[in-house]
């Protein structure tokens, strides 16, 4: 295998090993246990506002650290030894789900947030590596190549522990309860034994000699002067604000789409199922929308995926049937990861390539906060639409049927920020953001 070869491969392997934490963990199985096991109990519009303040803290944290953490990777050479830091506290917390036990919510929260933090701070480093493997010309279908391998990655373990839960006995397990606390066991080992891969394929962009007080130190003075360089980047200011929105709803729809289903009805075996559709899906769908970003243009590749998702954000709002939740979710698995995919190889065109790590550090705190955005946009209308729609003296059927049209609001809220993000990318000129790029540059 040639070094180039071997470099792709090796960068789109990490996607295969962490989105098995984004799959069995953010989308499957932490919504329905928190729910049924860590929040036993608790009115479902109460512990999707838990659920969703817990993904909210998670991002917020995350989001605030981004833009200084690639700052400093673009000082010095560490952007893998960064990416392996945060990869292992995600393993780490991860395995830690399984110690847990029931009705605790709020030590379920607080290791979600250690796992998620490594996630997403990993993913930082992650995307700043994809520019020094690739040219232009190629980039849209390597990024959609790193999607793909997530799904399929995600996916096969996916299905291996959704079989742990369905079947317990053959596995050796007492009940899907501890089948699904030694999925979260599962996760880790597969995320990091295949980011062993990542560290030892990937070569390190040679980008600093500084060590690592340096590189701090440097990172923080960098990270003014680009923020001071963001006022003549209005291209990349406004790519940002629009990708802020956008994505924050197919975050949200990510993180969240499971713990509506429940909330609405549906039950969490129906639910699982339609994620795997997802992930299968999403395997050759992200290496179609790699060709098609190349072939058709990105731009329009991109609006057209925030036109399905507005499209299946209605269409949720209304679903009352089983099938509906499996055609929405082979219609997500179609356009999930061509959105996620050629926004990152997009944002590529628009940046200096010496401060990848720090303008993708940008582009992941932005990414972040909108994960903030949704999350708890959801949360709150769930909680508003429940308290107008309580009748005074409710009985128990009255109260799931209320529980279920305030579930209907939460999701609804989610269409207005694909409106903000789809206005605002309309108006995103590549062109002048390549001027602005060498102006600045000239300077």
């Amino acid at each position: 295998m040639s070094q180039d070869r071997r470099s792709v491969w090796g960068w789109a392997l990490y996607d295969w090993a962490n989105s098995a934490f984004a799959t069995t963990v953010v989308a499957g199985f932490f919504p329905i246990f928190f729910k049924q096991y860590w929040s036993a109990g608790s009115d479902v519009n109460t512990s999707t506002a838990q659920l969703g303040f817990g993904n909210a803290l998670a991002s917020l944290l995350v989001a605030l650290l981004a833009p200084l953490l690639g700052a400093i990777a673009d000082q010095a050479s560490v952007k893998k030894r960064m990416l392996g830091t945060f990869a292992y506290l995600g393993v780490l917390g991860t395995a830690a789900l399984f110690l847990v036990e029931q009705g605790n919510w709020q030590l379920a929260i607080f290791v979600y947030v250690i796992a998620s933090i490594g996630f997403s701070g990993s993913n930082i480093f992650y995307d700043a590596l994809l520019p020094s493997i690739t040219d232009e010309s190629r980039i849209d279908y390597v990024s959609s190549f790193g999607y793909a391998l997530g799904y399929l990655g995600g996916g096969l373990l996916f299905l291996v522990n959704v079989l742990m839960t369905l079947n317990p006995d053959w596995f050796g397990l007492a009940d899907a309860g501890e089948a699904v606390r030694w999925s979260f066991v599962t996760v880790a080992v597969w995320w990091g034994g295949f980011t062993v891969f990542t560290l030892a394929w990937v070569p390190e962009p040679d980008t600093g000699r500084l060590g690592t007080l340096g590189a701090i130190s440097a990172g923080l003075r960098q990270l003014g002067t680009t923020l001071r360089k963001l006022k003549q980047l209005r291209t990349v200011m406004l790519f940002l604000v629009a990708y802020w929105f956008y994505i924050d709803g197919v975050d949200t729809i990510i993180r969240m789409a499971v713990d509506y289903g429940i909330s609405i009805g549906f039950e969490s075996s129906d639910l699982i199922t339609a994620l795997l559709l997802v992930q299968f899906v999403g395997f050759p769908a992200a290496l179609v929308w790699g060709k098609l970003g190349q072939h058709w243009g990105v731009r329009k590749s991109i609006f057209l995926c925030i036109a399905v998702y507005m499209a299946v954000t209605i269409w949720g709002t209304q679903m009352r049937e089983k099938w509906e939740f499996y055609a929405l979710a082979a219609v997500i698995g179609l356009v999930q990861g061509g959105v996620q995919a050629l926004s990152r190889s997009y944002y590529s065109r628009l940046i200096p390539l010496n401060q990848a790590a720090e303008f993708y550090g940008f582009y992941n705190m932005l990414g972040k906060f909108a994960a903030i955005l949704g999350p708890v946009l959801m949360g709150l209308s769930g909680l508003v639409a429940r308290s107008l729609l309580m009748p005074a003296d409710p009985t128990e059927a009255m109260l799931t049927q209320v529980g279920q049209e305030s579930a209907r609001w939460s999701i609804a809220s989610i269409i207005l920020l694909f409106l903000i993000g789809g206005y605002l990318f309309w108006q995103v000129d590549e062109t002048q953001g390549r001027k602005e790029i060498r102006k600045l540059q000239d300077v």
